[in-house]
Formats: C-alpha cells, sequence, structure tokens
C-alpha cells in the first residue's frame, strides 16, 4: 500500500512539474476609455484583437465607469473589494447588483449598464475580443472629455 501511495504521489509531483507558472501581473495605466485613476493588467490574449482575452481592472475607492455597453458579453469575477454594478441608461446607485470577493456577473452584449467600485476593488473579466466600450451618453468619454479644447 505504502509503495502505491509513494508512486501516486510522484506521479502527482512530476506531472505538475510541467504546469506553467503564472507570470507576475504587469499593471499600467487603463485605457483612455476608462475614466484616469484605473489601472490594467491583460493576463491572457489581447483585448483588441478577435479572439479570447482576460484583463484585471484595478479601482479605487468611488471609481465609476458611466453607463455603456459592449458589442460582446462581458463576464465579470470580483478579485478583491466590492464591486456595484447595475443595467440602464443612466448610472443609478440606489439599488445596485453588490458583488463582494468572488462574485460573477455577466454584462450581456449590448446591455447598458454602469459600475462603481467601493473600497480598493480588482475585477478580472474575461470574453471575446475585439473589446469596446461604448457611453450611452457621449460626454461621459474620457477621450471625448481630454479631446475638448
Amino acid at each position: 500500500m505504502r509503495a502505491i501511495l509513494a508512486l501516486a504521489l510522484s506521479s502527482l509531483v512530476a506531472a505538475s512539474s510541467g504546469v506553467a507558472q503564472a507570470p507576475a501581473v504587469n499593471w499600467g495605466p487603463a485605457p483612455a476609455v476608462f475614466p484616469a485613476g484605473a489601472k490594467l493588467a491583460v493576463l491572457a490574449g489581447d483585448p483588441f484583437q478577435t479572439g479570447e482575452y482576460t484583463v484585471r481592472l484595478d479601482m479605487p475607492d468611488g471609481y465609476t465607469i458611466a453607463a455603456h455597453w459592449h458589442p460582446t458579453d462581458e463576464n465579470i469575477t470580483v478579485i478583491e473589494g466590492t464591486f456595484l454594478v447595475g443595467m440602464g441608461d443612466k448610472a443609478d446607485f440606489t439599488k445596485p447588483v453588490t458583488l463582494a470577493q468572488g462574485g460573477f456577473i455577466t454584462a450581456p452584449a449590448k446591455e447598458n449598464h454602469f459600475a462603481r467600485a467601493k473600497g480598493h476593488t480588482v475585477v478580472q473579466v474575461h470574453g471575446m475580443g475585439p473589446f469596446a466600450l461604448t457611453y450611452v451618453n457621449p460626454a461621459d468619454d474620457p477621450q471625448k472629455k481630454m479631446a475638448r479644447p
């Protein structure tokens, strides 16, 4: 019995040694389509190309993303903190879905939604690229605000 257990453990160790180690998460500023103050890390794929991608968004307390939509489903998992999400054309946080660490939600393609970080919050987003974000109210788009004289 001990020989079988030893063989099983050595097989498990040998098999696990072939598993790739996850590289360190490299954070940088979030793209300009997001309000200033967030950081983004690309974990897999290229969100701006066709295909699967996984990114993390690191947000300070109170960080708000105004009502917007995406052309594809957006799958969100809370890694740290609390993430408030609502559906609709305007950011109304009186009755949001409140997601704690480990919480998950899918924002369906072309459905208007909005979000806010409660406390320092990190979310992981995965989906099919290319990633695009269109604000319901074009005046909410940080890129347009930056372009004003």
